[in-house]
């Protein structure tokens, strides 16, 4: 998440070298056919194969859109040239990495992970996907919102990723060219942090200073949905889909791994609510699932020589595996689609050391990606906030968005929030 992903920036650190995963890949799916084969199937079946690009936004005839509603993301680079700018946008954002010297930092820091990166991206078909399940989860919300609220239809979504294209300004641009007049900011992270969802909105607030002066747009924002029900029965379902590949008589005590993107300890210990948010959607979905199963919560794609939020996820499961705990469900619990932490980091990275390890029982669930039951959430999502922000004197944003981290020294945090609550 704040790709550290999804954004938490990731496991673009934690890179197997070309010839390691490649052989791990060979050897996931032919050696162990027959020693790992739920893995196999399941790393295969849950993962997307190419970075099936797409336009971002959607140019098909269609009526005047009436309410705009944009997708705000990570993003990833769809391709492998697009790696280098990808990670200079990433390491420049003092706001996802505050670094010394940032601009320098982060030209000397992307130059130098590039070629690693690139090969992350090179094992899961070029390119991340991120584009892609957008596209399709915000092209289904639309149907659904149209449906279900056609006071404020048409809907039209629009994709603003903070450090791929389509950027910020591309989505704005877009938006009056159509003529948006209402316009929702809807984070695609569900729980919020300062460096994901804090840093697009900060984004958005510069960009419509310059893009739109006269405020003609309206805007309110939605910052954070992490125990919404639809949220939480899509992940339950993924989790019960996820079990049905163990025996029947292990099924109930395979240990269900939620894995979020981990976040430095500098960052919580100024009161970022993301490490809470985190832990209420691990809750929301196991009282859902009535405690079916033993359970952690673990971190991935540290980076760095700094403290981060552990315990980290490729040290949770070799430590189960010591303690005879073979059979591990891995559930990337703060990511709404597939991209490189889930398809290289969980799926082949930790799955390689796992298998090292003896461990053949680690599986993944599928990620949410373009779920009916998680569109139907979105949708969800979108009609009650519209329904809410529209009576006259209705606050734009919710009330923790308002409050800023009690630690926070950022003043663009403040202008933001200043921004939008007008």
């Amino acid at each position: 998440m704040f790709q550290s992903t999804r954004s938490f920036f990731k496991g673009h650190a934690a890179a197997a070298s070309s010839l390691r995963a490649a052989s791990w890949t060979r050897h996931h799916q032919q050696t162990l056919a027959c020693s790992r084969p739920a893995l196999s199937a399941s790393m295969r079946s849950f993962s997307t194969t190419g970075p099936a690009r797409k336009d971002a936004q959607d140019t098909t005839h269609k009526p005047k859109p009436k309410t705009g509603i944009v997708l705000m993301n990570l993003g990833g680079p769809g391709t492998q040239d697009e790696v280098h700018d990808f990670l200079l946008r990433l390491f420049s954002d003092g706001d996802l990495i505050p670094l010394p010297m940032q601009s320098y930092m982060a030209q000397f820091i992307a130059k130098r992970r590039t070629p690693k990166i690139k090969e992350q991206y090179k094992q899961i078909g070029g390119g991340s996907p991120i584009r892609k399940w957008t596209t399709e989860q915000g092209t289904a919300m639309e149907k659904v919102l149209d449906r279900i609220s056609p006071e404020t239809a048409p809907h039209k979504h629009y994709i603003a990723f903070r450090y791929a294209n389509p950027l910020t300004p591309e989505a704005l641009e877009s938006m009056k060219a159509d003529g948006i007049e209402r316009a929702v900011a809807f984070t695609q992270y569900p729980q919020y942090s300062c460096s994901t969802t804090g840093s697009s909105m900060n984004e958005l607030y510069r960009q419509l200073k310059q893009l739109d002066p006269e405020r003609k747009m309206k805007w309110s924002v939605i910052d954070r949905w992490f125990t919404h029900s639809g949220l939480v029965q899509a992940f339950a379902n993924h989790i019960e889909a996820g079990l049905e590949q163990y025996a029947p008589e292990t099924r109930d005590k395979v240990v269900v791994l939620f894995s979020a993107h981990s976040l430095p300890m500098e960052i919580v210990n100024r009161g970022d609510s993301y490490p809470s948010e985190v832990a209420a959607t691990v809750e929301a979905v196991m009282r859902k699932l009535n405690y079916r199963n033993p359970y952690r919560l673990v971190w991935q794609s540290q980076v760095g020589p700094k403290p981060w939020l552990g315990p980290k996820t490729d040290k949770a499961i070799l430590g189960l595996g010591e303690q005879g705990h073979n059979d591990q469900l891995l559930v990337p619990i703060a990511f709404t689609s597939d991209h490189v932490e889930t398809l290289f980091e969980l799926d082949l990275e930790y799955g390689e050391e796992a298998h090292k390890a003896g461990i053949t029982g680690l599986k993944r669930a599928e990620s949410l990606n373009a779920d009916p039951v998680f569109i139907q959430a979105m949708a969800d999502i979108v009609k009650t906030h519209l329904d809410e922000t529209a009576p006259e004197g209705s606050s734009p944003i919710s009330k923790q968005f308002a409050v800023r981290c009690p630690g926070c020294t950022n003043d663009t945090c403040l202008d933001t929030r200043e921004y939008f609550k007008q």
